[in-house]
């Protein structure tokens, strides 16, 4: 079952793109979170939503924002897209879904695009689930932003 709005954002601890662990918690201290959940590396659905992202970077900036990509892809697959695509934010490895399960962030075959909107206190105040609309999910993301 996908969380709701209002649901606590489970934490987690990952591994970033660059080898570094990050966990949620520690992100949410710095500020609010859009956490976006996408199928695979290099696919067209999911390069288009993260250009997205990063076109929209100085936006997110200015609400303090951080974005965190999470996909079942390797660490060295996701340094390759981060650097092939100049993409600003971090991608989280998990190559054992287990963050995506505890999101309920799953599907039968090929996982669902959903983003997560958290605040500093941890709450999720948005849920955004698009498999076909990847370039929506930072409007939807940046509308929910401004919203507190």
């Amino acid at each position: 079952m996908v969380l709701k709005v209002g649901d606590k954002a489970p934490d987690f601890n990952g591994i970033a793109e660059n080898g570094e662990k990050i966990s949620l918690s520690e992100k949410v201290r710095e500020g609010p979170v859009v956490l976006y959940f996408y199928p695979k590396d290099e696919t067209p659905g999911c390069v288009a939503e993260a250009c997205s992202f990063r076109d929209r970077w100085d936006d997110i900036r200015k609400l303090d924002a951080t974005v965190l990509g999470v996909s079942s892809d390797s660490t060295e697959s996701h340094k390759n897209f981060k650097s092939h695509r100049n993409l600003q934010f971090t991608l989280v490895s998990d190559e054992t879904k287990e963050i995506r399960k505890a999101y309920g962030a799953t599907g039968t075959l090929i996982p669902p695009r959903i983003t997560f909107v958290i605040d500093r206190n941890g709450i999720i105040r948005e849920v955004y689930n698009s498999q076909l609309n990847a370039s929506n999910h930072v409007e939807v993301a940046l509308k929910t932003l401004k919203s507190f």
